[in-house]
């Protein structure tokens, strides 16, 4: 069974820092993507960041680019990290890691493609 946990969620301050984790498990596959959303009070849905495991490659929601880096553990397999930077009020949302094969093609902030998702981590940004 696939099962994503997201984790490291909390209370900054404004301009402050702070790292998600998800961790995956119950599949074995090396050509999936780990796809970052958010969802804040109100709004829908959005898409954040993507990551290829098989590539290493990334892409970022123009929203959180230059400040926010998707990244994978090269140590624990499926450990997946959400580094935030210079965070303001407009990043405060439950944040959700989602996986699906493949890639991040340049549809990859489409969220209906993402079968598995984690069940999210709340980051409140507030002085």
């Amino acid at each position: 069974q696939v099962q994503l946990v997201e984790s490291g969620g909390g209370l900054v301050r404004p301009g402050g820092s702070l790292t998600l984790s998800c961790t995956a498990s119950g599949f074995d596959l090396d050509w999936y993507r780990i796809g970052w959303f958010r969802q804040a009070p109100g709004k829908e849905r959005e898409a954040v960041a993507c990551f290829g495991n098989s590539d290493g490659k990334s892409k970022l929601s123009d929203s959180v680019k230059g400040r926010f880096t998707a990244s994978k553990d090269n140590f624990v397999e499926k450990k997946f990290y959400l580094e935030m930077n210079n965070l303001n009020s407009d990043d405060t949302a439950v944040y959700y890691c989602a996986t699906e094969p493949g890639i991040c093609l340049p549809t990859w902030n489409n969220e209906g493609d993402y079968f598995y998702w984690g069940r999210g981590t709340q980051v409140t940004v507030s002085s």
